[in-house]
């Protein structure tokens, strides 16, 4: 599967992390977004079900912020588990009961691996329809945006529910004070893996700020699509309603642009990005959260709009653009 997709050495976060996690030891790895952090937890995981073979029980569970990035995590798990029998199932939030009742069913039926958001979890962990007795590893995945996004609350009930000699292992961006309490409370002896920023890495992405001054941000915005020589951008805005209003003014001035913010129906958000990645799409404006995780090779540029709060956010922002040595 591996050279089917066209992975050829390990990055560093997997050389440390992949050894760790198959000696079924708990994990907290820190390394910067776009290092390879999702093939670091799905490979051994996969491993470990192909030994003990695929089963009508879940055995991994895989908590991630926002709906984009458990439908991302699932995609890449179903490239690398493609020659096994291994299953996975992403639920997320926002879609009709429809959806409800087909994560339902399938939670029923069985599936190794479920990568899922916090609120989903409960939900179906509430009604009885996800049991957890038999799972074996939990992933934290972006743990610093859970705490970000006010979810550390769920995030430690989540953990109260899963068996005690449950593999645990969480990665993150960044390991904040919270989230370091969590470790403590419900890892045993976990093996630390902190990839340090690599020059490298970070020379991929140019990085160049603006002074508009008098035309404005949104003129400044027109002549940069107008000139530059992209093949898709992503612009980040503070707010839902400024991808409605901008993206609308983009489309009024003939660029094929359109809006991603999280009071959008998740089949529309889903519809959009396969838009994005498939050239009907050129400019897509959107807010952090649901930005998170988008992994689209033609995002040749990303441009913030309005700037966000932290040093994190920022980071992740420009880590849309320059992915798997790419520049951008």
């Amino acid at each position: 599967a591996l050279d089917a997709m066209g992975f050829e050495s390990p990055t560093p976060i997997q050389q440390e992390a992949i050894p760790a996690v198959m000696n079924n030891k708990d994990v907290i790895a820190v390394a910067q977004t776009g290092t390879g952090k999702t093939a670091a937890f799905v490979l051994p995981i996969l491993n470990a079900i192909c030994k003990r073979g695929s089963s009508d029980k879940v055995s991994t569970i895989i908590i991630v912020p926002t709906r984009e990035l458990a439908i991302q995590i699932d995609q890449q798990i179903e490239g690398l588990s493609y020659f096994t029998e291994a299953t996975s199932l992403a639920i997320y939030g926002g879609g009709d009961g429809k959806s409800f009742d087909a994560e339902k069913k399938a939670l029923t039926t069985g599936a190794d691996i479920v990568i899922c958001t916090p609120g989903r979890f409960i939900s179906h962990l509430n009604m009885g329809y996800f049991n957890t007795a038999g799972v074996k590893h939990f992933i934290l995945d972006e743990a610093d945006e859970m705490l970000n996004m006010g979810f550390l609350d769920d995030i430690e009930w989540i953990l109260d529910h899963v068996p005690e000699d449950t593999q645990m292992a969480f990665f993150s961006a960044t390991m904040p004070a919270p989230i370091k309490k969590i470790t403590s409370q419900f890892l045993t002896d976990p093996v630390h893996v902190k990839i340090a920023v690599e020059k490298q890495a970070k020379a991929n992405i140019t990085q160049r700020a603006w002074r508009v001054g008098a035309i404005g941000k949104t003129a400044g915005l027109e002549r940069i699509a107008e000139v530059v020589d992209y093949d898709a951008m992503i612009v980040f805005v503070r707010t839902r309603n400024d991808t409605l209003t901008l993206a609308e003014h983009l489309v009024n001035k003939g660029f094929k642009a359109a809006a991603l913010n999280g009071d959008m129906q998740q089949q529309d958000r889903e519809r959009i990005v396969d838009q994005l990645k498939n050239g009907r799409i050129h400019i897509l404006i959107a807010t952090d959260v649901v930005a998170r995780g988008l992994d689209v090779p033609r995002i040749s540029h990303v441009i913030n709009y309005d700037l966000p709060f932290d040093s994190e956010s920022y980071v992740h922002r420009i880590g849309r653009t320059g992915r798997a040595g790419r520049e951008g």
